[in-house]
């Protein structure tokens, strides 16, 4: 309950030291919720579907927010040229000017935040800043199974080999390697999971299981963007929870050297290393971890 108390208060100060609780944000004829799509639409247009993910908006708050900047004639929404399934939201010339004097005014409050405090306190508000940035992006993510044959699953592969092949010494040919594919990691056979930051996502990683021989953790993979929030460990932890809740008492799993971040996390999440236990043609390490 204190900790919740003292989030409730960090809101507080915040929404009120931003001027979110005006409806004149900045000094201009709207609340901050019209200011904020004006500046995520950008100068090159918004698929409706993603404004609505990248600001946690319901269809209806979104519509409702467009429709007034339409009114206000900063804002056209239409079928885009390349899908007509698909609405685009574009500024006209008079919201490009609007989202420009709104980020002069946002970064002169900017400023005014920064300009009190010493150069010393100035970074340290930063700093905190960031890190904050970083634990509340870490809270968005949702790490939930899928079917590997899905395309957000296919994503995720495809982008896990191109890193393979481009970071190994030799390449990677998922084609050689130890095998993984769709039937075998689908309950009760395994289970594949994706991590998604505002609907996109961003990673994914996967469970073999061999009945009573020990299972397999394979196609770990986080998007660049996402490494250095948790989300590694956050992964991990949850592949392993499901391998232990279908009977698995023992986890193997082999990488790279040349994944050092990789390796890193996994011993110290408790995985030890072992002789080789298979024949993976792109490992150099195989590690192993004990279930409590």
């Amino acid at each position: 309950m204190q900790q919740i108390d003292r989030v409730r208060r960090f809101n507080r100060t915040v929404t009120q030291r931003v001027g979110a609780l005006n409806d004149r944000y900045l000094s201009r004829d709207r609340p901050l919720g019209e200011a904020r799509v004006l500046w995520e639409i950008g100068e090159e247009g918004c698929e409706v579907r993603a404004l609505r993910s990248r600001l946690d908006l319901d269809s209806g708050h979104a519509s409702r927010l467009l429709r007034a900047l339409e009114a206000d004639g900063m804002v056209t929404v239409s079928p885009s040229a390349a899908d007509g399934r698909v609405r685009m939201a574009r500024l006209t010339p008079a919201g490009r000017a609007e989202r420009a004097l709104l980020d002069e005014r946002s970064a002169q409050l900017a400023a005014g935040l920064l300009e009190p405090l010493s150069p010393r306190r100035r970074e340290q508000l930063v700093a905190a800043m960031e890190q904050v940035e970083r634990l509340l992006t870490a809270a968005l993510v949702e790490i939930v199974p899928l079917d590997a044959a899905h395309p957000d699953a296919r994503l995720c592969l495809r982008s896990y080999f191109a890193e393979l092949d481009r970071r190994g010494e030799h390449g990677f040919d998922p084609a050689a390697a130890i095998s993984a594919e769709p039937h075998e990691l689908r309950p009760p056979a395994g289970v594949l999971l994706v991590a998604y930051l505002r609907e996109e996502p961003i990673g994914c990683g996967a469970v073999k299981l061999h009945g009573a021989e020990p299972a397999e953790i394979k196609r770990m993979w986080l998007a660049p963007p996402a490494r250095g929030l948790g989300l590694g460990r956050r992964l991990l932890g949850e592949l392993e929870a499901w391998a232990v809740a279908h009977g698995a008492r023992v986890l193997h799993m082999e990488t790279n050297h040349v994944l050092s971040e990789a390796i890193a996390l996994y011993r110290s999440a408790g995985y030890a290393d072992v002789p080789a236990f298979n024949a993976e043609p792109f490992a150099d390490h195989w590690l192993e971890k004990h279930a409590d």
